[in-house]
C-alpha cells in the first residue's frame, strides 16, 4: 500500500509527500505483510531462486481537515495492496463509519475522498474497514484491515462563560490585589492539537479599579481606598480569547455586577452644632420631650449611634436614648420642670459609634457632639400641697367636730393665687370627716370606734379659686388612737376536759385572756374566782403574774356519772387606764382518761361527729338500733311466756345434769345466792326449799358492803360435809323425781397460806391504797378501779 497525502496544506504534510516520491514505494512502511518463495534449476545445474513480492496492506494515519467549503470533495487519502499489479483486477472495498455516505473510494485505484464538511466538535474521528478482492474470481487477497481516519480541527468555535452573569462583593477600603471573582471560559476545540482552545482573559470595561489575571481568570482590585460612599457598584466586562490571545482567534465575553459592601470607615456627624428646644413645664416626667439625629454615611450596624448627655446639668434633668430604626436620640424628662424656679437647660449631646473598625482608627474618633439649649415655657399650674403624703390621728370615742390635722397647698405660679380645699366625695371617708374650705384644717363628723376601724384613708383636692379646673390631690391617713374601753376575756370557747382520775392539786388547764384594746391597754391580765361567790370545792384558780392562769382540781377523782359538767366563772383584769375587768364562765367536762390524761371517749355525740357521719346517716343507724332493740325484747318476752315440763317424756327418765347459765354480778348483785348459808348449817336447816324446782324470784338485800359488819364469825363448819348432807337429803326423798341435781357453789376452800382473795370475810378497815394504777392493766380493769375508788371516796366523806 502507498500513502499518499491530500494537498500540502501544512508542513507537516508537504514533508510527508516529498519524502514518498524521492524513496518510492520500496519504502513504504507495512504494517502487515503476507509473504512465499519458490526456485527454478538452470542449465549449469544451479537452482534460480526467486523471491515472490510480498504482500500487504501499507498506509500512516489519515487526516482529513473539518469545516471544508470547497465545491469539489476532498481527497482524503489512498488504499494499495500489493498484489495490485495496475491492470485493474484488484477491486478495493470500504466499509465502517461514514463509508458510502461521507467517506467513498474508488474500487480501482483505492482513493477515498470526502463528500460532505466535517464537524470535529461533532466526532473527531471514524472507524473504517478496507478490503482488496480479485475482480474475477472474488477472493480476498488482503486481509480485512481496520485503520482510522481523524478529522483535523481549526479554530472554529470561540470561547464561552457557561455561568452566565455574575454577582460579586467585595469590602470598601480593600488593598490593591484583594481577590474578588474567578471566572472560567470554556472552548470547544481540541486543546491538544495548536492554540485553537488556549485562552487568555482580560479587562475590557471596569480599569483602573479591577484586573484579571490572563491565564487564572481572577479578578482583584486594581485600586486602594474605593470608597462605597462615593461609588457602590461597579459593571466589569471580561473577554476571554483563543489562539493565546494572537491576532485572528476568535473572542468572549462576560458581565460581573461588583457590589463594595460597607465597612464603618465615617464617624457620625451633626448637621448643625447648635440646637434649640421649647418644654412647657407641665411635660409629664418620662415622656419624650424632643429628638435629636447625628448622620452617619454608614450601613447596618456600622450606622449605630449611641446618644448621651455629657454634662451634669442637662443629665440631672433630662435623658437620652436612641430610637432603633430611625436611630435618632429621643429626649425625655427625667424630673418635673418649674418655670418659676429655672428656665433654661442647656444639654451638650455627644453620638458615638457602637461597632467600630480599629483598622480605621486612623481616620479620628467615631463620634460627634452638638449643643442643645432647652427654654422651659411658663404654664398655669394647680396647686402644691406642702407634702406628699399626710398621716394623721384621734383617739377613738373623740366627740364629733374634734380636730384631726390641716393640710397646706399653695399656687406655684408667680401670681399665687388663693386655694380651696374640698374632700373626694366618691370615698368611703367622707362621712367620717369634713374639711375647711379656706384653711384645710380636718374635723370628725362623728365618734369613732378604734375596734370597729382603726385606719381611715381619705383624699384632700385643692384648686385654684380663679381656675378650679386645675386640681392637684393629697392622701391623707387618719390612726383611730386606743383608750381602754373593751373588758378582757377568756380567750377558749372550748369546753375543759376533766379527767375521772384527776388528783387534788393537779392542773387542768391553762388559760388566757383576749382584749379588743390595743397591747398598751392590754399587755397585762391578773385572773381571780369572783370574790362574791362560796369557795368552790371542786376546782381552785391560781394566776401565774404572766398573763395566765391554772384551773387545778380540789378533790380527788370526778365521775361523769354522777355529775358530767361544772361551770367555772373566772375575773379577769387588763393593764389599761382605766382598770377594766370582766368575767368569763367556763365549761368543765369529767370524761373517762387513759393514763397520762388521754381521754378515753367523753360523749357520744363528740364520737359519732368524728366519724364524720352526715345528720341524715345518724337518724339511720339510731332508728335500726331501736328496731333491733324492739325485737330482743319482744324474742325475750317470748321466751319467758313459753312453759317448759319438768320432763319431757315418760321414757326420758335418766340422770340429768341441770346447768344455770347465772355468772353472778359481782359483790353489786344482793340476788346471788349468799354463800352465808353454807357457813351456817344451822340457820339452813329451817329454810328447806326444793333445788329441783324454780323458786320464786326472791330478793337478797344484803346490806351495803361499806356497813357490812366486821365482828359476825363465821361458822367454821366444813363447807364438803354440808354439800354431801343435802346429796343424801336428796337421794332419799321419795316426792322428787330420780335424778340428781348438782348445785356449783362459789367456794375457793380454805387451808391457804395467803387466805382468801375475797373481801367478803374480811374484817379490817378500808385501806387507803391508790388504785389509779389498775388503769395500765386495761379496760377489764377499768371498772374495778372505779368501784374501789368510789368505796374510799365514800369512806373518806
Amino acid at each position: 500500500m502507498r500513502i499518499s497525502t491530500p494537498s500540502c496544506l501544512c508542513p507537516f504534510l508537504v514533508c510527508l509527500c516529498f519524502i514518498q516520491r524521492c524513496y518510492g514505494a520500496s519504502h513504504h512502511l507495512p504494517s502487515k505483510v503476507l509473504s512465499s518463495k519458490n526456485g527454478t534449476k538452470l542449465a549449469n545445474g544451479e537452482t534460480e531462486v526467486h523471491h515472490r513480492p510480498k504482500r500487504g496492506w501499507i498506509w500512516n494515519q489519515f487526516f482529513v481537515l473539518e469545516e471544508h467549503l470547497g465545491t469539489e470533495a476532498q481527497y482524503v487519502g489512498k488504499l494499495h495492496s500489493n498484489s495490485d499489479k495496475g491492470d485493474g483486477s484488484v477491486r478495493y472495498i470500504l466499509s465502517g463509519d461514514g463509508a458510502g455516505s461521507i467517506f467513498v473510494i474508488d474500487e480501482v485505484t483505492g482513493d477515498i475522498h470526502a463528500t460532505k464538511s466535517l464537524d470535529r466538535e461533532s466526532k473527531s474521528h471514524y472507524v473504517l474497514h478496507a478490503q482488496a478482492l480479485d475482480r474475477n474470481t472474488e477472493e480476498a487477497l488482503e486481509p480485512k484491515s481496520e485503520f482510522i481516519i481523524k478529522v483535523q480541527d481549526i479554530n472554529d468555535n470561540a470561547p464561552t462563560f457557561p455561568d452566565g452573569l455574575f454577582v460579586a462583593t467585595v469590602p470598601e477600603m480593600s488593598e490593591v490585589g484583594t481577590s474578588v471573582l474567578q471566572v472560567t471560559a470554556s472552548d470547544a476545540d481540541d486543546p491538544t492539537y495548536g492554540n485553537s482552545a488556549r485562552i487568555v482573559y482580560s479587562v475590557l470595561q471596569g480599569q483602573p479599579y479591577f484586573s484579571i489575571d490572563p491565564k487564572t481568570g481572577i479578578i482583584r482590585t486594581a485600586l486602594s481606598e474605593m470608597d462605597r460612599e462615593a461609588r457602590e457598584h461597579y459593571t466589569v466586562v471580561i473577554q476571554a480569547k483563543d489562539m493565546a490571545g494572537q491576532v485572528g482567534g476568535l473572542s468572549g465575553s462576560t458581565t460581573i455586577n461588583i457590589t463594595l459592601t460597607d465597612v464603618n470607615d465615617n464617624p457620625p456627624m451633626f448637621p448643625q452644632k447648635n440646637y434649640q428646644l421649647y418644654v412647657p413645664e407641665s411635660a409629664q416626667v418620662g415622656k419624650p420631650v424632643g429628638k435629636i439625629k447625628a448622620n452617619d454615611d454608614d450601613l447596618g450596624i456600622n450606622a449605630d449611634i449611641k446618644y448621651s448627655i455629657i454634662n451634669s446639668e442637662g443629665a440631672n434633668t433630662f435623658s437620652i436614648s436612641t430610637e432603633r430604626d430611625t436611630r435618632e436620640g429621643i429626649i425625655s424628662l427625667k424630673k418635673p420642670l418649674n418655670y418659676e424656679r429655672k428656665k433654661t437647660y442647656t444639654l451638650h449631646i455627644e453620638g458615638t459609634n457602637t461597632h467600630v473598625d480599629p483598622r480605621f482608627s486612623y481616620l479620628g474618633s467615631f463620634k460627634d457632639t452638638a449643643t442643645l439649649k432647652i427654654t422651659v415655657g411658663d404654664v398655669d399650674e394647680a396647686p402644691v400641697f406642702s407634702v406628699d403624703h399626710y398621716i394623721m390621728d384621734v383617739y377613738e370615742n373623740s366627740p364629733s367636730g374634734t380636730e384631726v390635722g390641716a393640710v397646706t397647698a399653695r399656687d406655684p405660679d408667680s401670681r399665687n393665687s388663693p386655694v380651696r380645699y374640698f374632700l373626694d366625695s366618691k370615698e368611703e371617708g367622707v362621712r367620717y370627716f369634713r374639711i375647711d374650705e379656706s384653711s384645710g384644717l380636718i374635723r370628725t363628723t362623728q365618734s369613732l370606734d378604734r375596734e370597729d376601724m382603726s385606719w381611715h384613708n381619705i383624699t384632700v383636692m385643692a384648686s385654684e379659686v380663679d381656675n378650679p379646673s386645675l386640681l392637684s390631690h393629697v392622701p391623707v391617713t387618719v390612726q383611730v388612737l386606743d383608750v381602754n374601753d373593751n373588758p378582757p376575756e377568756i380567750a377558749t370557747d372550748e369546753e375543759v376536759i376533766v379527767c375521772e382520775s384527776s388528783k387534788p392539786g393537779q392542773v387542768i388547764q391553762t388559760v388566757t385572756a383576749v382584749d379588743k384594746d390595743d397591747f398598751a391597754n392590754g399587755q397585762r391580765f391578773s385572773f381571780a374566782l369572783p370574790s362574791q361567790l362560796p369557795v368552790n370545792p371542786n376546782f381552785t384558780l391560781k394566776d401565774n403574774e404572766d398573763s395566765s392562769a391554772s384551773i387545778i382540781a380540789r378533790r380527788r377523782r370526778f365521775n361523769h356519772q354522777t355529775q358530767e359538767l361544772y361551770e367555772l366563772p373566772i375575773v379577769v383584769w387588763d393593764g389599761g387606764e382605766p382598770l377594766l375587768s370582766g368575767t368569763s364562765t367556763l365549761t368543765l367536762r369529767v370524761c373517762p382518761c387513759q393514763r397520762h390524761g388521754r381521754i378515753r371517749m367523753c360523749q357520744g355525740e363528740a364520737f359519732l361527729s368524728s366519724a364524720g357521719l352526715s345528720t341524715g346517716a345518724l337518724i339511720a343507724i339510731l332508728l335500726c338500733i331501736v328496731i333491733l332493740l324492739v325485737i330482743v325484747v319482744l324474742f325475750i318476752t317470748l321466751r319467758r311466756s313459753k312453759k317448759e315440763p319438768l320432763i319431757i317424756s315418760e321414757e326420758d327418765i335418766r340422770e340429768n345434769v341441770v346447768t344455770y347459765d347465772d355468772e353472778g354480778g359481782g359483790e353489786e348483785d344482793t340476788e346471788a345466792f349468799d354463800i352465808i348459808a353454807l357457813r351456817n348449817p344451822a340457820a339452813a336447816e329451817e329454810l328447806k326449799f326444793r333445788r329441783d324446782i324454780r323458786p320464786e324470784a326472791r330478793k337478797h338485800c344484803a346490806p351495803p358492803r361499806s356497813h357490812r359488819s366486821v365482828t359476825v364469825e363465821l361458822d367454821e363448819v366444813d363447807v364438803h360435809e354440808f354439800i354431801k348432807q343435802r346429796l343424801v337429803e336428796a337421794d332419799m326423798d321419795t316426792s322428787v323425781p330420780p335424778y340428781d341435781s348438782l348445785q356449783t357453789y362459789a367456794y375457793e376452800g380454805q387451808g391457804s397460806p395467803t387466805g382468801s382473795v375475797s373481801p367478803l370475810d374480811t374484817p379490817g378497815t378500808q385501806s387507803e391504797q391508790d388504785y389509779n394504777y389498775l388503769d395500765d392493766w386495761g379496760p377489764q380493769f377499768q371498772k374495778l378501779a372505779e368501784l374501789y375508788g368510789e368505796a374510799e371516796s365514800e369512806v373518806t366523806a
